[in-house]
């Protein structure tokens, strides 16, 4: 009786679904899943496609040129930082020298000053009647009217260079304000140019080891450089430079001196002897054949006659893109030496590899 109790009480063994009922069974299990994932991730967007490789060379090839673009106004601003400094320079060293003037002047005038209330206490006509020698009184007398006359002289110098020391420190002021705003400037530019290279790097990282090699092996990366261009960035600076035939002797010394720096590394805002940027490349080489060109690209191109690109020569500058921020050293055949980018040293190239701007020769 007790066992039949026991029994009475158990639950039922369930048995597993077969045949039409186990699939009706999982397609409702598959449908309610479903809808609890559609509910958690709702309104979440779909993940963004990361970019190729060669998205990724574009957009480095354009953080190399808007460091290019900010590299040359840095050149421009610390150019004009040097001037500026120099000119305070200047004026605290005149300032310095007018101070020094002024001061033997004002201890002059302190002795006569002192000598003539030594000597002066008594008035002229008591002294006259005093003096045991009227004739010695009255050549004092006249020695110390031209005193006088000397020291009025003096005092309209000192009003005269105290005025002049004021300008000097108004002027100076003047200059150190603009000092101040020319080092502003080249923060700016700097910090720009810092920040668009860390960039390009940080893409070039997300490539593939053999990505990276095959961007940093084309000639000119940034620059759209081809496998005719990778052929003639690798050029020897062995290459025969009596072949070319520059114009002058200057123009010749200029394009030898850019064969010379073939290899060197680009760093931003070098002029050499070591590395260059492009245009301290253009302007060691001219500065070489005893020419001084400016120190920016936008200033190089007004630095000598405008010649087309058909009337190339040896020597000439060659500019390239809107803003006028690239500069090379055309060499002859359609070719330049130029300093590219960060990572990619001086080499030869041919013009043809990024807009025309237009070409300058150096007077």
């Amino acid at each position: 009786m007790a066992a039949h109790r026991k029994s009475a009480h158990r639950k039922p063994k369930q048995r597993p679904f077969t045949g039409p009922a186990a699939r009706t069974a999982a397609t409702l299990a598959l449908a309610g899943a479903a809808t609890a994932t559609s509910a958690t991730g709702a309104g979440a967007a779909p993940a963004e496609p990361a970019p190729t490789a060669a998205q990724v060379r574009a957009k480095v090839d354009r953080l190399y040129h808007d460091a290019e673009v900010a590299t040359e106004k840095y050149n421009g601003a610390k150019e004009k930082e040097a001037a500026a400094t120099k000119a305070v320079d200047t004026l605290a060293d005149e300032a310095a020298r007018r101070t020094d003037r002024l001061n033997t002047a004002r201890h002059t005038l302190g002795s006569m000053a002192t000598a003539q209330y030594r000597t002066g206490a008594l008035d002229p006509a008591v002294q006259l009647a005093l003096s045991s020698d009227p004739d010695s009184y009255l050549e004092r007398a006249a020695h110390l009217d031209r005193a006088g006359d000397r020291q009025a002289s003096l005092l309209s110098s000192i009003r005269r260079q105290l005025s002049g020391i004021a300008r000097v420190k108004a002027r100076a002021d003047r200059e150190t304000e603009a000092l101040a705003a020319r080092r502003a400037e080249l923060d700016k530019h700097r910090t720009a140019i810092r920040t668009k290279l860390t960039d390009a790097r940080g893409l070039l990282a997300t490539l593939t080891a053999a990505e990276r090699a095959a961007y940093e092996r084309s000639a000119d990366a940034g620059h759209g450089g081809g496998p005719a261009d990778r052929s003639a960035a690798h050029a020897d600076r062995s290459t025969p430079r009596a072949s070319v035939a520059a114009p002058d002797s200057r123009a010749a010394r200029a394009v030898a001196f850019a064969h010379g720096a073939i290899g060197k590394p680009y760093v931003w805002g070098a002029t050499g002897p070591n590395a260059f940027d492009c245009s301290g490349l253009t302007q060691a080489a001219w500065q070489a054949a005893g020419v001084s060109l400016p120190r920016t690209t936008y200033t190089q191109i007004n630095a000598g006659q405008r010649v087309s690109r058909s009337e190339l020569a040896p020597g000439d500058l060659v500019f390239f893109y809107s803003g006028i921020s690239h500069v090379g050293l055309y060499i002859g055949g359609g070719q330049m030496i130029h300093a590219p980018r960060p990572g990619a040293p001086v080499r030869i190239a041919p013009i043809s590899q990024m807009p025309f701007a237009g070409a300058a020769r150096v007077a």
